[in-house]
């Protein structure tokens, strides 16, 4: 059986945050010295930066928060495309695919992935694909962008397109050494109530 393959980035305290978020920050708060027995460790960060799912709630004040969403989604039968010639996704760039019965998709959007630096430029989603997408049957689609609308972007037409379709949005996977094909996946999201986002260990197995 094939191994399964990471493709989350690593949360480290050097790792690119979205400008203006939290950043990510790890330390030994107590030491094993301290308390005799272990090591323990704090955490803070944005609730977006590295591989990381969005929910609803995230640009929709009425939308269902992390806890709230349906396991489901991140689990199953998924299939990596290849995009990185691509300056968008768009509906054009998409059916180059067959993407019937597909419910996970994973592009790849990033030719390189240095992630200690946030990107200057990456590809974006055009709003058309939700609708495209949901006649595929797609319900979860993941990026190698750390968004799927621009960084300036305040309407976040993607977004919401892509929420108004039934599709959930899995973003800065890492699919550099993944060749295009069908792969079993595991993305789960922590269960924190009442949030907008959670970083998840995303990994993938090639089917066979």
């Amino acid at each position: 059986m094939s191994k399964w393959i990471d493709i989350s980035q690593t949360l480290s305290n050097t790792i690119a945050h979205w400008p203006g978020d939290e950043p990510f920050h790890f330390n030994i708060g107590i030491t094993k010295e301290q308390t005799g027995s272990v090591n323990i460790g704090n955490i803070s960060t944005s609730s977006h930066t590295g591989t990381h799912v969005d929910a609803p709630f995230h640009f929709d004040e009425n939308g269902k928060t992390i806890e709230e969403l349906d396991v489901n989604l991140y689990v199953g039968e998924a299939k990596v495309i290849d995009l990185t010639e691509e300056e968008k996704v768009t509906v054009e760039a998409l059916e180059q695919f067959d993407l019937t019965g597909v419910t996970r998709l994973l592009m790849k959007t990033r030719k390189d992935i240095n992630q200690e630096q946030f990107p200057e430029e990456y590809m974006v989603v055009d709003e058309a694909v939700g609708a495209y997408l949901r006649t595929c049957g797609v319900q979860l689609l993941g990026t190698e962008s750390p968004s799927v609308d621009s960084v300036n972007s305040k309407e976040l037409l993607a977004h919401h397109a892509l929420h108004e379709n039934g599709i959930f949005i899995l973003e800065n996977i890492v699919l550099t050494d993944v060749e295009p094909g069908m792969y079993d996946l595991i993305a789960l999201p922590l269960k924190i109530e009442g949030a907008d986002g959670s970083p998840v260990r995303a990994v993938i197995r090639k089917r066979t």
